[in-house]
This record gives C-alpha cells, structure tokens and sequence, in this order.
C-alpha cells in the first residue's frame, strides 16, 4: 500500500435554496477549481468518483461529461450526509492500492427549503431500524422535523447522563458563527451571542433554531494523487491522507442504545479508534477538526466520541475555551455546517477543502497556528461514519 496525497481541492460558495446554479453546473465549477488548483487537466484523471444525495441515477456523469467524454470509470456514491467523504474514502483506496495514480473525489447537492424529510412516501424507509428504536426512545412530535428530534434526543440523553446545559450546546452556535465570520464561504458570517441562540425558536430538546444547520446547494472536489505521480508532473502535493476509516452501526445501535447511538455515537468513536491506530498517534496530536455539526448537539457529543476530550466532559470544555483557537483544538474553523451550510454531498469534501488549506497554511484570517494534523469528522445517518486524518507528507 501507497499514500494519496491531495493534489488539489476546489470548492464554490454555498447558497441557499433557489439561488444557485444547477447541480451539474455546481459540480463542474467545484471539479475545475480543484483541477487548477493542482495545475493538472481533466484528462489525466483516471477514475471519478461523485457524490449527491437528491439527485437521479448517473448524475455524477451528467455532471463530468461538462468537463470531456474521456471513457474513464464513473462511480455515483449516495451514503446520506456522510456521501462526500465516502466519495474520497474511495478515491483514496484505489490510489493507495496503486490502481491507478490519479483520481477525483467530488461531491454535490441542489436542495430545496426546509427540513429534510423522506423522498420515497410509497415504499419502506431506509431508517426505518433507527426511527423504530427512536420512537421506543421517545415520543414523536408533529411539529418537529424528524433530524431534530433524532439530534435533539441525542442531546436530552447526554443531559440525563452528564448534567449537560442548555447553554452549552448554544455556546457552539455562537463559536460556529465566529469562526465563520473570517471565512468568505459561509452562508452566514454574522456573529450572533449566547442570549440570540437561546432566544431563538426552539425545535426539540436542547435545540433552538439557531443550532441546526441550513439546507444549502454547492459542490466541493478534491484531486488525490500517488506520490509518483506527483514527482512526474511537478505537483506541489504536500498534503497525504495519514489514515482513514469508514464505519457503519454496530451491534446494540437499535437494541439497546440510546438516541447518542441511534445518531452515530459509536460509528464516530470505532472510526476514531481505528484512525488513531493506524497513524500511531492521538488526538492530544491534531490541532485542527472539521467534525459533523448539523446539530449542535451532534457537535458536543463527537468531541467525546473522537477522543477529544473524556466522556461527560464536553461542557467543560467548550467552557475552557479548548475548542477554539487559543484552545486544545480548533473545531470547525470553517464554521462548520451550522454556518457554512450543509448541502449533503458536497459536505464531506467541504470539509477537506477547509483543513488542506489549513496544512497548507493558506487559510487566511482563521489560520490555526502549527498545524501538523488535520482531523475530518462527516457522519451520515442510516448510517455512516468517515474519520480522515490529514498530515503534512514528509
């Protein structure tokens, strides 16, 4: 085995529903980016992979035929919010295997106002597992959309356990939206305080409406390439892929789990565990992490579960200031979703997006000082869960 090195990374800004290009546009824009950001052409890519969540089938060549008919392998991807990240987890396997030397990973999404919801009404649900065990969990509301429900148990039961405030999980909102106001690619850049977030119309549990994410549309690519591949072609390739892992859910998810693990609790924490391992170190070693906030309290209890801090501390720590910079960690300095935006499957490459150029150090006014190690945290329910490490290739 190989390492992948990221080549190049291409994103366009998010924007709301009905103020974006189509998707295939989106997507185009997001892969030229990246190609001219590695200074490479769309021919010398050997396989594509793309993801999309709402979109037909073979969407991801109606999109790439923008840029030439080449012949080359097109794969389409689909893992629910964790789609982008799944797209790279692919690219990254056939470079490191040493299948091929050159592959693009891209993701996209054209989605439409409001809450997510259930596409297919006359067939059974993909989540039917997780909402049977949700619904023994706790009761259903009407007025609720169905996600914030999910999250906002998650996060009434890590209150149950811990003794977790409201405060706290609104404490990440106002973090998100401070970060974000330094990053030109955020949906919204407007600080906001403690007292806005809590003011805000509440959804379920914990979670206001300002601590959920908005539908979004946009596209993000990134172009990963062997090591030799990078030395033939003059490539300034000083990125790699440490490690990478992929999860689904685990024995006990739907039996005897709370709705922490309903949500990916324990996907987030056996990726980490693996990614931790086969890199060799922890994450008293990384100094940037782009993590899965759709909610907020999706946010507080990942930091648990990636090992950032122990469990049943998380309030502590977001009190400490450890999240932000100045802290143990930067987390999110994009903004993450809840500012950035989170257009399903362009997420994931979002993400990547923001922490190469953060070891690159080219990240501007949210720039985290010494980085060495980048972690990546994008979980789909259903469900789910990549952890990327990105380090400095030496």
């Amino acid at each position: 085995m190989g390492t992948a090195r990221v080549a190049g990374v291409g994103m366009i800004p998010f924007t709301k529903p009905g103020q974006s290009a189509d998707w295939d546009v989106m997507a185009e824009q997001a892969v030229r980016l990246a190609l001219a950001d590695a200074g490479l052409e769309y021919g010398q890519v050997q396989q594509a992979f793309v993801g999309y969540v709402y979109a037909d089938s073979t969407a991801g060549q109606s999109a790439l035929y923008r840029l030439g008919l080449t012949g080359i392998p097109i794969v389409n991807v689909n893992n629910n919010c964790s789609t982008g990240s799944t797209a790279l987890y692919l690219a990254r396997q056939m470079v490191e295997a040493g299948v091929i030397d050159c592959a693009l990973a891209v993701g996209f999404e054209q989605m439409v106002p409001g809450a997510l919801g259930m596409v297919f009404a006359d067939r059974k649900r993909t989540l039917d597992m997780a909402l049977v065990r949700q619904g023994q969990l706790q009761a259903h509301d009407d007025q609720s959309p169905f996600a914030a429900q999910q999250f906002g148990g998650a996060g009434l039961e890590h209150q149950a356990r811990y003794g977790t405030s409201d405060e706290a999980f609104a404490l990440i909102s106002v973090k998100a939206r401070r970060h974000a106001a330094h990053n030109p690619m955020a949906l919204f850049r407007t600080t906001i305080d403690l007292a806005e977030v809590m003011a805000a119309k509440r959804l379920y549990g914990p979670i206001t409406r300002l601590q959920a994410c908005p539908p979004t549309c946009g596209a993000a690519a990134a172009i990963l390439v062997s090591p030799a591949f990078a030395a033939r072609h003059g490539i300034d390739a000083g990125v790699e892929i440490v490690a990478q892992a992929l999860t689904t859910d685990l024995p006990g998810t739907f039996e005897d789990g709370g709705m922490m693990r309903v949500v990916g609790h324990d996907m987030t924490r056996e990726a980490a565990r693996q990614v931790y391992e086969a890199a060799g170190i922890g994450p008293e070693d990384i100094q940037a992490v782009e993590l899965h906030d759709c909610f907020t309290p999706n946010e507080l209890i990942s930091y648990e579960a990636l090992g950032l801090t122990p469990e049943g501390t998380a309030e502590q720590y977001i009190r400490d200031g450890q999240n932000t910079y100045g802290g143990k960690h930067v987390t999110n300095p994009s903004g993450g979703l809840l500012s950035k935006g989170h257009p399903l499957g362009a997420t994931g490459l979002a993400q990547c997006f923001e922490l190469i150029h953060q070891l690159r150090g080219s990240a501007g006014a949210r720039q985290v000082d010494g980085m060495r190690f980048g972690l990546q945290h994008n979980i789909g329910l259903g469900g789910a869960c990549v952890v990327t490490l990105y380090g400095r290739a030496a």
